[in-house]
């Protein structure tokens, strides 16, 4: 027999996606493939590279810091408490995993052209391990080849940082030569724009870094910064100008940004690039996921982040007659950034819908919040974004709402970024990118030779573009697991992390006063006795996280992290 076993991947922990379980059942343990039996036709390549293809792989690691906060968990990267042993392990399982493909891939008999996609997959995979390992420890070793135990190479230096984003863009440019450039129904597998949509992220991640960090002991030797923005451009460019995504709008700006998040199914969505869809007959679901989010359990948004929002004149509150102030959510959200309801909720929306179409409203939640733990809040700023009111779709144990991962949203965000660390932007440009998200929205354009003064923007001293888009990133992609590695790549810890406690909501507005303290203004500080001096990150250090003793001791070449 061909092949040496079947099993399903569930099993072994590589759940797949539902829009591939025609092939869900021919697996078998790839760790036990024999390349003398294997990798002989374009099957069995696709086959070995469907073990990627899982919740697991595309799931982001890292904080919404700043953002979003739990009043029981102080993250520990953010409170500098990690120590050589506690922080996550060097792990190279996946890339060894991965090379394997590239040492055996050649073997198969048929025409290149028959199987290339899944060489382009490949590259795609190897390029997004070596990211995560990039922006947990700088530079790591580079291999593209498997290592046994005896080789030489695999008790060798680091390469420096620059030169492994350098490689993993070059994998990404390759990837995106040999997929295909079909927009697919996104959740099967990867094309073109996927890759080139990474690409941006990436060299956006590493010229930032590399500008921003210049001069720190996380800086590089021979900064480029100026080379990856360009890249970003060019990868970005390319998305934009194939025609195949744009910003999904019905036209209604009072609630196509959350109706995005709250769908079933993204295959004709012209927004949605790549997504997880869930299948409860092959035990792939997203557990308990929206159902957690109706009882929020102690999480909450930051005060900073909801007074980041602008009036609905496009600009800032600060003495802005617009803004009704903080006495209610209902007063905040009185002329503001529509996304502001359509991210946290208020009183007014659809907390429950039943099969028979009655409603609830958060408003029941909101006159008992902080009255029993079910109903509690870090900051009174529960997240509405990603949430499906109608009960058919909830579920204590699993659901089978499907995720989004990458969308062309970020693509636009990207591209308006790189031009404005190049000095380069126009108006032209923010009419292709921020302008798109924004009349999503209905709020004003950003227009560059009136940009308004915010006596609160998070970075004085730098361009007032800078700021605005670095705000339209932080707004439209909250809760999507990119703002650490946005704060982290800006060097921006001493300015939004050391020393702060994250506040919420006027306490007074609530029914049942709130177990926090407050501060002195009346807003609460759920954190005030925990961290009464705020976060304690340690700015020459916890860039970048640790090697554990024992890697150490069997490499001692590999070399701490700055500070550890």
């Amino acid at each position: 027999m061909k092949y040496l076993k079947i099993i399903s991947l569930i099993a072994s922990g590589m759940a797949f996606f539902a829009c591939q379980q025609e092939d869900f059942l021919e697996r078998y343990p790839l760790d036990e493939v024999s390349s003398a039996v294997f990798f002989k036709t374009p099957e069995d390549l696709k086959i070995y590279v469907n073990q990627y293809y899982t919740r697991a792989t595309f799931t982001e690691t890292g904080t919404d810091a700043d953002i979003f906060f739990n009043e029981s968990n102080i993250d520990q990267r953010m409170d500098g408490k990690y120590t050589l042993n506690n922080a996550p392990s060097y792990d190279y399982t996946k890339v060894r995993s991965i090379n394997y493909f590239f040492d055996n891939y050649k073997k198969c008999e048929a025409d290149f052209n028959d199987y290339k996609q899944y060489v382009g997959e490949a590259h795609f995979f190897r390029a997004l391990f070596y990211f995560n390992l990039l922006r947990t420890f700088g530079d790591v070793q580079w291999t593209s080849t498997v290592l046994e135990t005896n080789s030489s190479e695999l008790y060798g230096s680091r390469m420096p940082r620059n030169e492994v984003a350098d490689n993993i863009i070059a994998d990404l440019d390759t990837a995106a030569m040999y997929l295909t450039d079909e927009k697919t129904n996104g959740c099967s597998r990867i094309n073109r724009w996927i890759a080139l949509l990474f690409q941006s992220r990436i060299a956006l991640y590493e010229g930032t870094w590399e500008k921003y960090h210049a001069g720190d002991p996380f800086g590089v030797s021979t900064p480029q910064p100026q080379k990856y923005f360009n890249k970003v451009v060019e990868a970005a460019s390319a998305i934009m100008n194939s025609g195949k995504y744009d910003i999904y709008t019905t036209g209604s700006s009072g609630s196509d940004y959350f109706d995005l998040f709250a769908m079933r199914d993204y295959s004709t969505n012209k927004e949605v690039m790549f997504w997880t869809k869930m299948d409860l007959d092959l035990g792939i679901h997203a557990f308990s996921r929206l159902y957690s989010m109706v009882l929020p359990g102690g999480s909450g948004f930051s005060k900073s982040f909801a007074d980041a929002y602008l009036c609905t004149d496009g600009k800032p509150i600060t003495a802005n007659p617009l803004f009704k102030g903080h006495n209610t959510i209902m007063d905040e959200i009185k002329n503001r950034d529509p996304r502001f309801y359509q991210t946290i909720f208020t009183p007014t929306f659809p907390w429950k819908i039943d099969d028979a179409g009655v409603t609830q409203t958060w408003n029941e939640v909101y006159k008992k919040l902080f009255s029993a733990t079910s109903y509690s809040s870090s900051s009174g700023y529960v997240l509405r974004k990603f949430y499906n009111p109608y009960l058919i779709y909830h579920h204590q144990n699993y659901e089978e709402t499907p995720i989004l991962r990458y969308r062309y949203a970020e693509v636009l965000l990207n591209y308006a970024e790189a031009k404005a660390e190049l000095g380069t932007i126009t108006q032209g440009d923010i009419d292709s990118s921020v302008k798109k998200l924004r009349d999503r929205a209905g709020m004003p354009n950003l227009l560059l030779n009136s940009i308004a003064s915010d006596p609160n923007w998070e970075f004085p001293a730098l361009s007032p573009v800078i700021n605005e888009i670095r705000r339209e990133r932080k707004i439209e992609l909250a809760m999507e697991i990119s703002r650490w590695d946005d704060i982290a790549r800006w060097a921006a810890a001493d300015e939004l992390i050391v020393g702060k406690r994250y506040k919420g909501a006027y306490a007074a507005q609530f029914a049942f006063k709130p177990s926090h303290p407050v501060d002195e203004n009346g807003f609460l500080d759920a954190w005030k006795k925990a961290i009464p001096n705020g976060f304690g990150f340690k700015l020459n250090r916890d860039y970048l996280l640790p090697f554990q003793e024992k890697q150490l001791l069997l490499n001692p070449n590999l070399e701490q992290n700055p500070g550890w």
